[in-house]
């Protein structure tokens, strides 16, 4: 939900932003029937171009976020969609464990259950992608800082994760 005020009437107004239409340009004031103009806005910078009485919203983003693995010498290129609950993300191995994505990799620094990624859905109805370390023995580096323990963070587009010495690339 975010506030905001028609520009005609100036009556105050609570938007559900996930229940606007895909390319919707305006809608009308409640009270006073004009038309309030709104721009949905993406991930590139701000368009300059922009009336400034046009009301700026976030789009809701629907989709669940993916993990790809940059390739190296010991491992290949693999994409892993994330679903609603939780991952437990490490490297694949014959012995049991409670891993849901594995990883084929020859890098042993790498634990069977190495990171845990929990993904929600937020009161908008979009998914919030949560990651913390899942006790590791080598660590976990995001974004070149290495997650403490207990530590949990929101992942965004295009965050880098280390799990031994393989990088993965979270993506929404």
């Amino acid at each position: 939900m975010i506030s905001l005020k028609c520009p005609h009437c100036h009556v105050g107004l609570k938007v559900d932003e996930g229940k606007l239409p895909s390319g919707i340009e305006a809608f009308k004031c409640p009270k006073c029937k004009s038309l309030i103009p709104i721009s949905m806005l993406s991930e590139k910078e701000g368009d300059d171009s922009l009336v400034s009485d046009t009301t700026l919203l976030l789009p809701v983003k629907k989709t669940t976020g993916r993990l790809t693995v940059i390739p190296d010498a010991g491992t290949q290129e693999q994409i892993f969609p994330l679903s609603e609950g939780i991952a437990i993300i490490g490297r694949k191995s014959s012995r049991p464990s409670r891993t849901t994505i594995s990883i084929q990799t020859t890098d042993r620094s790498m634990s069977r259950e190495h990171i845990r990624i929990e993904v929600k859905k937020d009161v908008r109805g979009g998914y919030k992608h949560y990651l913390s370390d899942n006790n590791s023995k080598n660590h976990t580096l995001y974004n070149s800082n290495f997650l403490e323990n207990e530590e949990v963070v929101i992942l965004n587009n295009n965050d880098e994760i280390i799990i031994g010495r393989t990088v993965l690339r979270f993506n929404e």
